[in-house]
């Protein structure tokens, strides 16, 4: 069931146990918006136990990391996703154990789980709609310093340090607004965009080895023997995603990840055709102009590549 602010407010206050959730292979919003929420929570309601789960989150363990919770205490509790368009994605599976489950989101809302949801894919980020949903509760929910620090780097985050075209005026204000409560906002950037040597390497050899169509398309292919040469983790693999977009001419582009197992997990980015559909045939989704998906092997990439392609090639001849 669609919902509104107020009702979400409602079994917030309702509930003694929260749960909150995140996407696996979390970004900055993805624990921006859990951490933040759940800060805003304890705040507003220090009797209520509150508690944020999830797998790993690599270079980001200075945003937030997950907490140890048993089975038991699902039971009657209050659990809210943030961040994740699809259930695939909800990082520990036991999101659908608690008594009432909510997802809020900013993602095309494909999958409408959840007793209540909240989508907005106006938004930039899960981040901007939680800080709208602390300032819509009159208080029951505290933007302190600590909550307005992770959300501050969920909207960076996936703004692109407000360069990506969901960044409106409203993103702005409510930016300004976290700066306000005093945090240390140059070290939350310093912490996003720094990286290490092995990162650096993998940026040059992006712009080395990067396949251009000539027409707006752009793709690179990350192998798992590249990836064990210069150290890195999986992970560190997404520092690069916005890489291509740098280059003058290039309209669309993917990114191919060689994982462990030999599959690939694929990076989509545009600047202005639409590729979530391309996402979507291949096991994945995400917004119009920023989306993830799978490939089971290089034969699959090909045909990725061509769609990518052909897109771009369409939208050239008829610009949106």
């Amino acid at each position: 069931m669609e919902a509104n602010f107020a009702q979400i407010l409602e079994k917030i206050q309702a509930y003694d146990k929260i749960v909150i959730h995140r996407h696996q292979n979390p970004d900055p919003d993805a624990l921006g918006s859990q951490g933040g929420l759940a800060t805003a929570i304890r705040a507003g309601y220090p009797e209520k136990q509150v508690r944020t789960v999830g797998g790993a989150v690599g270079d980001l363990d200075w945003l937030n990391q997950p907490e140890e919770v048993s089975d038991d205490f699902y039971q009657g509790a209050l659990v809210i996703v943030t961040d994740t368009a699809n259930t695939p994605r909800i990082s520990d599976p036991r999101f659908d154990q608690g008594a009432f489950l909510i997802k809020i989101d900013h993602h095309p809302n494909d999958d409408a789980y959840g007793d209540y949801y909240y989508v907005q894919t106006s938004a930039s980020s899960s981040s901007e709609i939680i800080t709208d949903l602390i300032n819509a509760s009159a208080g029951q929910l505290v933007l302190t310093q600590e909550a307005a620090r992770v959300l501050y780097a969920g909207i960076v985050g996936d703004t692109g340090r407000f360069m990506y075209n969901a960044t409106t005026a409203h993103t702005f204000n409510v930016a300004a607004q976290l700066v306000s409560t005093g945090f240390d906002h140059t070290a939350v950037s310093e912490n996003l965009y720094e990286m290490t040597l092995g990162q650096a390497r993998l940026q040059s050899t992006v712009f080395d080895q990067i396949q251009f169509d000539g027409q707006g398309a752009a793709h690179v292919v990350i192998s798992q023997a590249l990836i064990k040469k210069l150290g890195l983790r999986d992970d560190q693999v997404n520092s690069i995603v916005s890489t291509p977009g740098r280059l003058k001419g290039v309209l669309l582009w993917s990114l191919y990840v060689e994982k462990p197992d030999g599959t690939y997990r694929v990076h989509f980015r545009s600047k202005g055709p639409i590729i979530n559909g391309i996402a979507k045939a291949h096991n994945g989704g995400g917004h119009p102009l920023a989306s993830g998906a799978s490939a089971r092997d290089l034969e699959e990439v090909q045909t990725i590549i061509q769609a990518m392609v052909a897109a771009g090639a369409a939208y050239q001849v008829t610009p949106q």
